[in-house]
């Protein structure tokens, strides 16, 4: 039998060692869907209810298992739904390689059914590098180098394949002119600054009286590199909410998130410091960050395109987090534990105290700050989460501290809804043996989740441990814009546009062989959480929360946090206007910029 061009781009995905693709049928790739057939559904096909998520899938392996997520969709609309799915992973710089398909080059520039354009359809999600593969000998260049790249520059390629292509027997590039020979592998490499930045970042930090650091993403493989500078450098450390994993929140001195999502104390830490550190993180809220001629500032970033954006940075590094750290090190003076260090312990100790006490004001029904503050001390050391973005990312935020081996993330920079479901699905093939949870609005569950539920329902089986737990904050809301709206606009709460069916997400999960318990009092959050920890299979728990619980901003002062949550969830103000008339007037008090009475 030959060996046609889509027998052949299997063969290199596995040489390039893919284990999964997330990918859903059409005609588009029936050539390679014959070939999956050949080769044993090696590379495994992992079936998506939907395009999109099968990208939002590539992206949670590649975000949790630090490889390239590889999806795969037919021409046309498949193409069209991938989009979505590859602009997240583009936007929080996470390798994956799309596949596609095309019409048959015959029909090219003829208006043919389902005829897109998609060199000019991925040109900006795939600008790295973006290709059609016309004859075999392209091969397997154009596959080598799709992975390579997204490998190295962490972002999204693609590499598309009109469908009479597939079926051509596949002949390599030759030793002649025009021929572009191809190799396997990409080294790994640790970029790192010349000596002279090094040393005037050592001047830099080495002055500072209230040193504090701001990590992301790119800090997570230099753990005990940043615990050691911010020792030696008496330092809190704030975490932007892409890097909630990159340290643990059990250390005295790590503040949290940052950003309005984040917390008091790193609002407080950047207000406060005269010296910033800033490692693997593109934090793009400057508001959140020190005033502008407040502190001296150092950078480091692996990518030379990002460095040098945000602040006004003395000293730019490019290079790796870790390697990076190691050489700086050596050149730091280590400052004494004073009453800096001892501020940050306090105020991060206060704020775990006002959270604690804010999850348990009662509300009607449940105050969903209680479900995931209940959450919190019953997590697996080795669980992997995801929260969808809308008023779920605040509590995942503020009231779930990573400890262990933990990872955890979200939509970072492009904040879609959707993404949370398909991303545990991807980090389940990524880690099978780890428990996965995913913290969902109700509006994105409706969106995407309850479709995805079958695809967790088509493979469970397969997982070492079958732990997928999905929790619905079903407040009947959206929840995310209604605040949004009452505090930007004053504009009352929209119905038309905010109010959401109640569905029973629980029920459904059974329907379909899951597991699923709806929770409508506040005694029962616990035990459902610890019936989800103790299932056999994945397990939907259906929590119904009030949507009047405000997600005051960070800049509010403790104890008006506290006081607001209690304010309008007793009644003691006037709750009706909450829900139906807004408050603007009283979140601008909150606002970034705006004086304080207590300041």
């Amino acid at each position: 039998m030959s060996n046609k061009v889509s027998d052949h781009i299997l063969e290199r995905l596995r040489e390039w060692d893919v284990e999964h693709v997330f990918a859903y049928a059409g005609d588009g790739i029936n050539g390679l869907l014959a070939a999956w057939e050949r080769a044993d559904n090696k590379p495994k096909f992992i079936q998506a209810r939907h395009e999109e998520m099968a990208a939002f899938q590539a992206v949670g392996y590649a975000k949790f298992s630090g490889k390239v997520g590889v999806c795969a969709a037919t021409s046309g609309p498949g193409a069209i739904h991938l989009l979505n799915g590859l602009y997240d992973a583009k936007l929080d710089h996470v390798p994956v390689v799309a596949i596609v398909g095309q019409t048959n080059r015959s029909a090219m520039g003829g208006s043919y059914q389902q005829e897109v354009d998609l060199l000019s359809l991925y040109k900006d999600v795939a600008s790295d590098f973006c290709e059609m593969v016309t004859v075999p000998e392209q091969l397997p260049n154009a596959i080598d180098r799709a992975m390579r790249t997204a490998y190295g520059r962490r972002t999204v390629t693609a590499v598309i394949i009109p469908a009479d292509v597939q079926e051509l027997d596949y002949s390599p590039p030759t030793h002649a002119f025009k021929m572009v020979p191809s190799s396997l592998g990409m080294a790994s490499y640790a970029p790192v600054p010349s000596d002279d930045d090094l040393s005037r970042a050592a001047e830099v930090l080495n002055a500072g009286e209230k040193v504090a650091v701001l990590i992301g993403q790119g800090a997570r493989g230099a753990r005990a590199e940043v615990e050691q500078i911010a020792e030696v450098l008496s330092a809190g450390v704030a975490k932007a909410l892409l890097g909630k994993d990159a340290l643990p929140d059990d250390l005295p001195y790590v503040t949290g998130a940052i950003g309005l999502l984040g917390t008091r104390p790193s609002y407080e830490l950047m207000q406060g410091c005269d010296t910033l550190l800033v490692i693997g993180s593109s934090f793009p809220y400057t508001q959140f960050m020190p005033e502008l001629d407040q502190a001296r500032a150092v950078q480091i970033d692996i990518d030379p395109h990002m460095v040098g954006m945000r602040y006004p940075f003395e000293v730019n590094l490019v290079g790796d987090a870790q390697t990076t750290l190691q050489r700086l090190l050596p050149q730091l003076k280590r400052k004494k534990h004073g009453e800096w260090r001892k501020k940050i312990a306090k105020d991060t100790a206060r704020w775990w105290e006002v959270m604690e006490r804010r999850a348990a004001v009662e509300a009607d029904p449940i105050n969903p700050e209680y479900v995931v503050h209940a959450l919190d001390p019953l997590l697996p050391d080795d669980v992997i989460l995801a929260a969808d973005s809308g008023s779920a990312a605040n509590w995942y935020a503020r009231h779930l501290r990573m400890r262990g081996t933990m990872r955890g993330s979200l939509s970072g920079t492009l904040a879609t809804m959707g993404p949370g479901v398909p991303y545990v699905i991807g980090a389940k093939f990524a880690h099978p043996e780890r428990p996965a949870l995913a913290l969902v609005g109700d509006g994105a569950m409706q969106m995407n989740g309850m479709a995805e539920l079958i695809t967790a329902a088509k493979y469970w089986q397969e997982w070492h441990d079958p732990r997928l737990i999905v929790a619905v904050l079903n407040n009947q809301d959206l929840n995310q814009v209604t605040w949004e709206m009452r505090a930007m606009s004053g504009a009352p709460q929209f119905l038309a546009s905010q109010a959401l069916p109640d569905v029973p997400y629980a029920d459904f999960a059974r329907s379909i062989g899951l597991g699923g318990v709806r929770v409508e009092k506040p005694g029962e959050v616990v035990d459902a959480w610890r019936q989800a920890l103790a299932a056999d299979r994945p397990f939907v728990i259906d929590f119904r929360t009030d949507p009047a619980v405000p997600p005051i901003p960070p800049h509010a002062e403790l104890d008006q946090i506290e006081a607001a949550a209690t304010a309008v969830l007793k009644g003691d103000s006037d709750r009706t206007a909450m829900v139906k008339q807004g408050l603007k007037a009283k979140v601008q008090e909150f606002l970034p910029g705006r004086k304080h009475h207590q300041d």
